[in-house]
């Protein structure tokens, strides 16, 4: 291209950019993760230390040098090097996450923390079969309202076993996420093989007036690591429902507890058979519930006078009747006799279900035998015993 004299030189757009943007070889563009290096499966480990013959570290990462090119190379930043920036920072991060750990075995899922967690306590009472569950109190729980607030309650289930029969809950309070309890909820009629099958499950739910209440989370203790006559105190992280194992074996939903005290009476030659309360019975009713009531017979009955019939308790799964039934008998003619007892519900206009029944007896075994060998050999002392109910009808009775 010539040039004439006195014009100004030009350059054409394709020189400029040339000239501009490109001075020497084209550098690729760095990333924002060369600076911020992000690993899907947790941080590598750390680069070795490179060390001399003589175990010095090298002069790459020692922390002062002499060598003023070093130095000016050590003040560059990490941009010109990405492989340095990435060994550094996983070795940092490495570092903070040992400090900063929590302990795994604290915390079960993700959402552990966000449901809230749950102060109760437990107490197996072997003396009188009975296991205390003291509600405290709840912190955190997870907003299941609109105003970013929750009505919860806490429920109660053994398992395995029929829920209906053996829930047990606490009072609603309303708008709190930290609710306070403080209420005793007891279970009667556990045994020590009770204590060593069962699980307690506790449910903290939000109650709603116009749908279905809400499940918030849940905890399971095993009674087995309970002691007796000690109070265990827990304050348990809430977690999400757990499935139901579907395939559990059937016989172990039973039918319900009963309470019964035995007495010979000598004064009067007769003995004294008391129903005193029952538990965990089964819902006959479609409203979850039943109208339980006891009968009792002292076999063989020729004269068909030996039925008695408690009053009828209406709509309870875990009625008290505490009444007392006298039968006129010779203290020697016990050993050839059997108590059968069995519980009912009671239905207006047809006929009455089967709940259970319990025979006690020279011809009985187990605690239903010993119950009443101990009758026999303590006379004028009651004794009482809780008995587990079946589905089998003693002998032929129907109501």
């Amino acid at each position: 291209m010539t040039q004439r004299k006195g014009e100004k030189p030009t350059i054409s757009i394709q020189e400029h950019m040339a000239i501009d943007v490109c001075p020497g070889p084209i550098q690729p563009i760095k990333q924002i993760s060369d600076y911020f290096p992000r690993y899907p499966r947790g941080i590598p480990p750390a680069a070795p230390l490179q060390a001399g013959p003589a175990g010095p570290p090298s002069p790459a990462l020692s922390t002062s040098t002499s060598n003023p090119a070093a130095a000016a190379e050590s003040d560059r930043p990490n941009e010109d090097k990405p492989d340095r920036a990435c060994a550094g920072a996983s070795a940092s991060l490495q570092a903070t996450k040992r400090d900063e750990e929590p302990d795994v075995e604290g915390y079960d899922s993700d959402d552990s923390t966000t449901l809230g967690t749950l102060e109760f306590s437990l107490q197996y009472d072997q003396e009188n079969n009975a296991l205390h569950c003291t509600i405290n109190k709840a912190k955190g729980l997870k907003p299941m309202d609109h105003n970013g607030l929750s009505d919860p309650y806490v429920k109660l289930h053994l398992l395995p076993g029929a829920s209906k029969a053996n829930k047990l809950r606490t009072k609603t309070l309303h708008n709190t996420l930290n609710p306070v309890w403080s209420e005793t909820l007891t279970y009667y009629g556990i045994t020590d093989e009770d204590m060593v099958r069962k699980t307690l499950r506790i449910s903290v739910c939000d109650e709603d007036k116009f749908r279905h209440n809400e499940f918030i989370g849940e905890t399971r203790i095993p009674l087995k690591k309970l002691k007796p006559n000690q109070i265990k105190n827990f304050n348990n992280c809430l977690e999400k429902q757990l499935p139901v194992n579907k395939t559990e074996d059937k016989s172990l939903e039973e039918r319900g507890r009963i309470m019964i005290s035995l007495k010979y009476n000598t004064q009067k030659s007769c003995l004294v058979v008391g129903i005193i309360r029952c538990a965990h019975l089964a819902a006959m009713d479609a409203n979850g519930f039943s109208d339980p009531y006891v009968k009792t017979y002292l076999k063989p009955d020729e004269n068909k006078k030996s039925k008695h019939k408690t009053a009828v308790k209406k709509k309870t799964l875990n009625p008290e009747f505490n009444e007392e039934f006298c039968y006129d008998i010779k203290y020697a003619d016990l050993t050839k006799k059997t108590l059968e007892v069995t519980v009912w519900d009671y239905d207006i206009g047809k006929s009455n279900d089967f709940i259970g029944g319990v025979s006690l007896g020279i011809n009985a075994n187990g605690e239903r035998l010993k119950h009443w060998f101990d009758c026999l050999k303590n006379k004028d002392k009651k004794i009482e015993r809780w008995h587990t109910l079946t589905n089998e009808l003693p002998g032929s009775l129907n109501d």
